[in-house]
């Protein structure tokens, strides 16, 4: 069953046995966004990567960083003939001591890129030109618990990637922190802590492993199986 914020505040409440009196909306929506970001963090989904455009400014070093940004996973400068350019990532202090004249007077292609702030990412050299970029980065999901995004079809009652998909991880890590506000019981706690790490870990490899993954560069996945030899008296 695909989960809406509704049927997800249920199950919590049922599998607790905790009525809405005590886990009223106002409590449960932390502590679904916090189930949500836990797993987002642990592991990188397709839900997260996402794609945008924008152009340098002749002059101008520093690029803005888009608002729902988590990271950096690679960029692209396209020249006005079409040429495309990979941008190497380097850190801060790479880009002062590779290009140490990043005055407006000094220009040139950029190279290399470099997260300068949580506002800005930094180019060297500086450009010389308008280039318009392609960032590639994980950005910030919208959770169940958003009620007005996106304005078409809002989250709470189309759900997400991960409630439409993945609806038993989602859930156990929502009882982690449903026991945990509750102090309890602890068999319970430990319960549904294995329960989500077992459903992280098949997440993972689902995302990270087989989506990642071609069958004609890479080959079928095969499990070893044990052979005995048949001449082996037993």
């Amino acid at each position: 069953m695909a989960y809406t914020l509704a049927n997800l505040e249920t199950d919590i409440r049922n599998y607790t046995e905790v009525g809405s009196n005590v886990f009223t909306t106002a409590i449960l929506n932390p502590i679904i966004k916090n189930a949500e970001n836990k797993i987002f963090r642990e592991v990188d989904s397709d839900q997260e990567r996402f794609y945008a455009t924008s152009t340098t400014i002749i002059g101008n070093r520093f690029v803005t960083i888009p608002t729902d940004m988590r990271f950096i996973r690679f960029a692209i400068l396209t020249d006005s003939d079409g040429n495309q350019f990979n941008l190497e990532q380097r850190d801060t202090s790479f880009i002062t001591e590779y290009y140490t004249t990043p005055a407006t007077s000094s220009v040139d292609i950029p190279r290399y890129y470099a997260n300068w702030d949580e506002e800005y990412w930094v180019l060297a050299p500086t450009p010389d030109k308008t280039y318009a970029i392609t960032l590639a980065y994980n950005k910030e999901p919208v959770s169940i618990t958003n009620t007005t995004e996106p304005a078409a079809a809002p989250a709470a009652t189309n759900g997400t990637y991960l409630s439409n998909k993945y609806q038993d991880l989602l859930l156990y890590a929502c009882l982690v922190n449903a026991y945990g506000y509750l102090k309890g019981p602890a068999d319970m706690l430990q319960y549904y802590s294995q329960a989500y790490e077992k459903a992280l870990l098949s997440y993972a490899i689902e995302q990270q492993g087989r989506r990642r993954r071609d069958e004609y560069a890479d080959g079928v996945i095969r499990t070893v199986l044990k052979s005995e030899n048949p001449s082996q008296n037993k």
